[in-house]
């Protein structure tokens, strides 16, 4: 038996031992371990580390007849980076067939319409691609005269949870001053009583209105492997995917069992959750889905419910009315309205608990507030009967936290997947609606750091190719730098007391978010024994000028030591 030991732990050794299958050296190697130590080189065997340290400690230890070698020339390396957060099949498909045009105005956005109209038969719908109104030059949802630049085809805008019409929209769609309100939805007016083609939560109501384009399979996973190529261009190596549905994983796992996902994927499964709690209950029962479930390249993460709507259209659940500046950028009629909530805590604890059961770890959508409160109310309550931290339970976007909400999550143990993105857009428009000093906890990044609560980064990015002006761009280095800088499309820096170090805004996008993937042991840092995933950048992260890390561009990405992307 000791000798079967012996063996075994010979075995072991020798995968790590000498004739790596490559070393990278002459760079500047942040490994972002727990010292963030700094080296000269690396090893790779395997598709795994097998050494950091100094040229000549690596090359020493490492090179055999049969080592690749690739002089960096004093280039940074960093661990492969992770999104923790994006919407991989509807990004890919959202320009499949054709580019999508810069939205970032109701003139431009009347352009397009107008440009559709000549080539769309007369009487089909134009559907204007999904825009949020706080990141338009006017700060308003668009009403039916702004739409009306045609007459002979319907409109729609799409501005998520809130949308917007032309009168020949309305008319198709039987809509008048005497239509009633759906559940949860406003079919808003004018002064005058009539509809002003705003539709808040009760865009079901327009006829004929396509909602997406039809896709077959095949597309679709050309379309995943297209975006999932773009990811790695940006120095991604891994990316949560945020709300899958069983068709979704069908795909994936295909392309898995082809060899066609040069990125890893961590899948979090978003079912509705608007039936009755006890059919989802029996349906997460029946499921083989779980945490952790599958490998380092495909695996399942999270749960999630939708808790309420968004900051964009002002149906995020808050703590506090959106008041009177609500009506011009969102279209509402209610000063004292708070958003919506979805699932009330009574709902959210039932399925919750049936979910944890199970395996899952659990999470919401929750912008506002007042959704962050009721998520957290309904994670205390689990955590009364079994400890929640192992399983890693956080919230999704938690926008607009309190200082409470903060020294609850640190309690509970509760981590955070935010979108530091959004301080650069949605900021502006935002602080018309509730005041600067009502957001004071607006993505506090230094605060989560400073009570210990861990960060994973993430963009939300779902519409566009471009990494920088998608709809969420999903470039890292720009997210990085909004850690760093807090700077908002106005040119405001936003409570510069939550800025956060770039050793800290790199570990947002690195440890940070490979623990919320329970991957922190494989991945995440460049240290001996984990996965050679990395990326070659064209400037020294730690000493370039602050407005240069938004910039910064990769030179090369690599997952388990092989290269998926390399700039030409």
């Amino acid at each position: 038996m000791k000798w079967l030991v012996s063996l075994s732990a010979l075995f072991a050794w020798s995968a790590y031992a000498a004739d790596a299958d490559l070393i990278l050296h002459n760079g500047k190697v942040l490994t972002v371990d727990g010292k963030f130590s700094i080296a000269q080189a690396i090893a790779v065997k395997n598709g795994r580390i097998t050494a950091v340290g100094t040229n000549e400690q690596v090359m020493r230890s490492e090179r055999g007849t049969r080592t690749r070698l690739m002089d960096l020339g004093g280039k940074t390396v960093l661990p492969g980076l992770i999104d923790a957060h994006v919407h991989t099949l509807g990004a890919g498909l959202s320009e499949f067939r054709k580019p999508l045009p810069p939205l970032g105005s109701i003139a431009a956005i009347q352009d397009y319409i107008r440009k559709q109209a000549k080539e769309t038969p007369k009487g089909e719908w134009i559907i204007v691609p999904r825009t949020l109104p706080p990141r338009l030059k006017e700060m308003r949802m668009p009403t039916r005269h702004d739409l009306d630049v045609t007459t002979d085809h319907p409109v729609a805008f799409d501005g998520s949870y809130v949308w917007s019409a032309n009168t020949l929209a309305l008319k198709i769609s039987g809509i008048t001053r005497d239509t009633p309100n759906p559940p949860g939805g406003e079919v808003v007016k004018g002064q005058d009583g009539e509809p002003n083609g705003i539709l808040r939560n009760a865009s079901q109501l327009l006829k004929g209105a396509r909602r997406a384009e039809t896709f077959t399979d095949e597309e679709k996973l050309r379309a995943i492997e297209k975006m999932l190529h773009l990811y790695a261009a940006a120095g991604l190596t891994a990316v949560g995917d945020r709300a899958v549905t069983p068709e979704d994983v069908a795909l994936f796992e295909k392309l898995k069992a082809q060899n066609k996902l040069p990125v890893r994927i961590i899948l979090t499964w978003r079912p509705s959750a608007a039936g009755p709690a006890e059919d989802l209950i029996r349906t997460i029962r029946a499921s083989s889905w779980t945490t952790n479930k599958g490998d380092e390249r495909l695996k399942f993460g999270t749960f999630k419910i939708t808790l309420d709507g968004g900051q964009s259209v002002g149906t995020a659940f808050q703590r506090m009315p959106y008041g009177p500046f609500g009506r011009q950028l969102y279209g509402q009629t209610n000063p004292d309205s708070r958003g919506t909530l979805f699932v009330d805590a009574e709902k959210l604890y039932r399925i919750y608990s049936a979910a944890q059961a199970k395996g899952w770890q659990l999470t919401a959508h929750a912008q506002g507030g007042g959704a962050i409160d009721t998520l957290l109310d309904v994670f205390e309550r689990l955590n009364r009967e079994k400890p929640i931290a192992p399983m890693r339970h956080h919230v999704m976007h938690g926008s607009f936290m309190s200082e409470e909400a903060l020294n609850r999550m640190k309690r509970l143990g509760v981590i955070i997947d935010a979108q530091p993105g959004w301080l650069h857009y949605d900021v502006p428009a935002l602080q018309k609606v509730f005041g600067r000093d009502k957001m004071r906890w607006f993505f506090p990044l230094r605060s989560f750091f400073d009570k210990g609560i861990v960060v994973a980064g993430g963009s939300d990015h779902m519409i566009g190719y471009g990494k920088n002006n998608a709809v969420n761009p999903y470039n890292p280095f720009f997210n990085i730098w909004m850690c760093v800088t807090r700077r908002t499309a106005a040119g405001e820096v936003f409570y510069p007391e939550e800025r956060v170090t770039r050793e800290q805004a790199l570990r947002m996008y690195t440890t940070g978010a490979a623990y919320l993937q329970f991957s922190e042991k494989s991945r995440g840092s460049l240290e001996v024994g984990k996965l050679a995933d990395l990326v070659v950048i064209d400037r020294d992260f730690l000493n370039c000028p602050e407005d240069e890390l938004k910039d910064i561009q990769p030179l090369l990405t690599m997952v388990e030591g092989r290269v998926i992307y390399e700039r030409k």
